[in-house]
């Protein structure tokens, strides 16, 4: 090992070449191309192997990351990937989209002493991206079938965690989803700059080739209820994400072309795909030539800001009421943003918004950050007569999201939800309080990232493995008797 790791005392941080903003402004591509296979092993030697690996410990999988660091700069490629994908059921996608400088990197030993952080993600995605190059990408293929059938409400990445694990114990899994495809936030949520969707379409027909049936354009309480879905499976899992858009009242909320970020972001991504989008072909949700200005400072934020650089609006701002220190997306993705001409409004709010029939402007005012809140961030404060007017066509919230209904929308009014009207759960089972109907992801969390989902996935199938188990053991002994 020691010829091989360690580089971070000569070796400087270097990541895979970045396209100019100019280019980037031009497409929907991704903004980073990818390492060259001396590049990969080269930065990947320069982990120090600490003895507390700090990057693990703040990856929510407690990805193995040292290891297949070490195994990519011995150029053991194939084996890097068995570990990385031993505790990651998406890794490729968890290296293009994962905050790391929130998570791993900005946790890493040599980034705290002043070296650069080793660049975590980018080796990640080189290792995925070379296996499924090099066929080593294998379809499931249980050791045995089991008879138990499980259904999974919602095609996302949590849904899709826990549909992979349980296939590999043989399960007969069915997930159902409400959209027409399948991937959830990771297909009509995230724009193709940071995950182009044959990245996330492969592993769908991955997870088909190994047996996971997929029910899509199905609606829980619409095409069959709750209870009905309990009829027909051994267990149940809610993996169903949070989609209720987070609002605000103000003056002139009601007005056209004031929109919430799911809207204009999944037609922007169905456009994308090929879809016909009415509303993106009229100019509702199309951003070309229009001053836009995006509420908020999030990761969905950032999104749209840099979504609406590419439909050639003739400005983009971006109105977070606290700094840039602050705010709760990726520091890189600012930076990103920043590059590609967004222009940002740190501590400022809005007040209301001014128009006709249509938005025609935004009406803000200045804030100060007092005393750290419950969440021991400050607590943004209004400067009195600070207000000012910003232009604006189109007003897109990013504001966050919150779980729907579900007992109201499954049909299922015994389903206890806590007073966030997220699902309730044992954490210890992850069951809720009807029996044999678990739940995991955001919609259990509240609104997180995607490895967050996919780490809940994961535990939520070993927990219904275990339950089935036991349940099956309690038959067989009452037989038995």
């Amino acid at each position: 090992m020691a010829g091989n790791m360690l580089k971070f005392v000569t070796t400087d941080q270097e990541m895979p070449d970045k396209r100019s903003a100019e280019a980037r402004r031009a497409d929907w591509h991704e903004i980073y191309g990818e390492y060259i296979k001396e590049k990969a092993e080269t930065q990947a030697g320069r982990c120090s192997q600490c003895g507390v690996p700090f990057c693990q410990v703040h990856c929510p999988l407690q990805n193995n990351i040292p290891d297949w660091l070490m195994l990519t700069a011995e150029n053991r490629l194939e084996e890097a990937y068995e570990v990385s994908q031993a505790t990651n059921t998406f890794p490729e996608i968890c290296g293009r989209i994962c905050p790391q400088d929130r998570l791993c990197e900005g946790n890493c030993v040599i980034e705290q002493a002043g070296h650069g952080t080793v660049t975590i993600g980018q080796i990640e995605k080189y290792i995925t991206d070379t296996a499924w190059d090099n066929d080593w990408v294998k379809p499931i293929r249980p050791r045995r079938e089991r008879d138990q059938s499980i259904g999974v409400v919602g095609a996302g990445p949590g849904g899709l965690a826990a549909a992979e694990r349980l296939r590999r114990q043989g399960y007969q899994v069915h997930v159902y989803d409400r959209y027409d495809r399948v991937g959830g936030l990771m297909i009509y949520g995230i724009p193709n700059f940071k995950l182009e969707k044959e990245v996330v379409q492969r592993r769908t027909a991955w997870l088909e080739d190994g047996g996971v049936i997929f029910h899509t354009n199905f609606e829980v309480g619409r095409d069959a209820t709750l209870e009905e879905l309990r009829g027909k499976h051994d267990a149940l899992l809610i993996a169903t994400g949070v989609y209720k858009a987070r609002d605000f009242q103000a003056p002139g909320a009601g007005l056209k072309n004031v929109l919430p970020a799911m809207d204009y972001l999944t037609a922007s991504n169905r456009k994308g795909l090929g879809d016909d989008v009415p509303a993106f072909e009229d100019g509702q949700l199309n951003a070309r030539g229009k001053h836009v200005v995006v509420i908020g400072g999030g990761d969905t934020a950032m999104d749209c800001v840099r979504t609406a650089i590419r439909q050639e609006a003739a400005s983009v701002k971006c109105l977070y009421r606290r700094n840039r220190a602050n705010m709760p997306g990726s520091q890189r993705e600012v930076a990103n943003a920043e590059e590609e001409g967004v222009e940002f409004i740190w501590q400022s709010a809005p007040e209301a918004f001014i128009g006709d029939e249509a938005v025609k402007g935004v009406r803000a005012y200045r804030m100060h950050l007092g005393a750290p809140d419950s969440s021991g961030r400050q607590s943004p404060q209004r400067i009195e007569d600070s207000d000012f007017t910003i232009e604006a066509d189109i007003v897109i919230k990013a504001l966050g999201f919150d779980p729907e209904d579900l007992p109201g929308l499954f049909g299922s009014p015994d389903l206890k939800v806590s007073r966030w009207g997220t699902v309730s759960v044992s954490w210890k089972t992850m069951m809720t309080n009807l029996d044999g109907v678990f739940a995991a992801g955001d919609i259990v969390r509240g609104a997180s990232l995607v490895v967050w989902a996919i780490r809940d996935g994961r535990d939520a199938a070993d927990a219904m493995h275990a339950w089935l188990k036991e349940r099956a053991r309690t038959e067989e002994a009452v037989a038995a008797e």
